[in-house]
């Protein structure tokens, strides 16, 4: 696709969200690491879902360093609304405890004074997900980020907006260049929620005609019903059944050898026995006729 048919695209899809969508801006008194911790709840789900186990995070434990400590399970238990709860508490856990290597402590308010480059390239090192460094970069840094999750990527491809190489790569060219600075917390926060409708519902009608009003040729991309998914790396495939029926017609004809050789020497052992009986039989009857011939004395 051409610079201009995509920023193109991108700017008909912002102007199709408005519609349907309403933008959510990040609250401004949340410090940058709690704006960090949030975008992990964030990612791939909704904005009041991410707030709801945000709050739950805060009134459940003392401190972030208690967060740090507890384990996946316990968090997955306390951020159950997300769509993948373990996921996300995986990732919270990561990142604090990354951010706690990397500077001993939690105050993160120093990096609002760096270069925006080496702010986030630090984050990038600690193993903050792209999205995560994304969100804040818009929501506390001051620069011009779009976040882009998994849900994003597979909804942007559909839209046909990136090819199936960039979907892979997870590139999305163009897109902070289509849309403007002013607008970039926008149209991330619209994007955003049209993704995790379709990653939820990719076959609602509502999603669906959202997505078509926006791209016409979208239907060609849509994932069809029934289809399954290939097996992740390093995944066993299950061996195919056709393979497993030829396996057992292979053993039939020696079953079929095995019962014809019993039924014939049962047939044999029968016939010896019917022909021991009629031998008996013959010569008990001729004992009787010569005991018959002889004269009386």
């Amino acid at each position: 696709m051409s610079v201009a048919n995509r920023a193109a695209l991108i700017t008909k899809t912002h102007k199709v969200l408005k519609k349907h969508y309403k933008p959510v801006e990040p609250l401004s008194e949340r410090t940058l690491l709690e704006h960090l911790l949030y975008a992990c709840c964030l990612e791939n789900a909704m904005f009041d879902v991410a707030d709801e186990a945000f709050g739950k995070l805060q009134e459940s434990y003392f401190d972030w360093n208690e967060v740090r400590v507890t384990t996946v399970a316990e968090l997955s238990e306390t951020m159950s609304c997300l769509p993948d709860p373990p996921d996300a508490a995986s990732r919270l856990k990561r990142t604090l405890q990354s951010v706690f290597e990397a500077h001993y402590t939690f105050d993160l308010e120093a990096m609002k004074k760096e270069n925006l480059g080496s702010a986030t390239k630090k984050l990038e090192k600690n193993g903050v997900t792209s999205f995560c460094v994304s969100f804040i970069t818009q929501a506390s840094l001051g620069g011009h980020s779009i976040p882009v999750d998994n849900s994003t990527v597979e909804t942007l491809y559909v839209l046909g907006i990136i090819s199936e190489n960039e979907a892979k790569s997870k590139r999305i060219p163009g897109m902070e260049r289509a849309i403007p600075k002013t607008k970039g917390v926008e149209f991330g926060s619209l994007l955003h929620q049209l993704a995790v409708d379709f990653s939820l519902a990719p076959f609602s009608p509502r999603v669906r005609s959202i997505i078509s009003e926006i791209s016409p040729d979208a239907k060609e991309r849509f994932p069809k019903r029934g289809a399954k998914p290939a097996p992740a790396r390093g995944e066993v495939k299950e061996k195919p059944k056709k393979k497993k029926a030829a396996a057992e017609k292979a053993k039939e004809p020696k079953k079929s050898a095995a019962k014809a050789v019993k039924k014939k020497s049962a047939k044999t052992k029968k016939s010896v026995i019917k022909a021991k009986q009629t031998k008996s039989a013959t010569k008990k009857k001729s004992t009787t006729k010569r005991l018959a011939k002889k004269k009386p004395r």
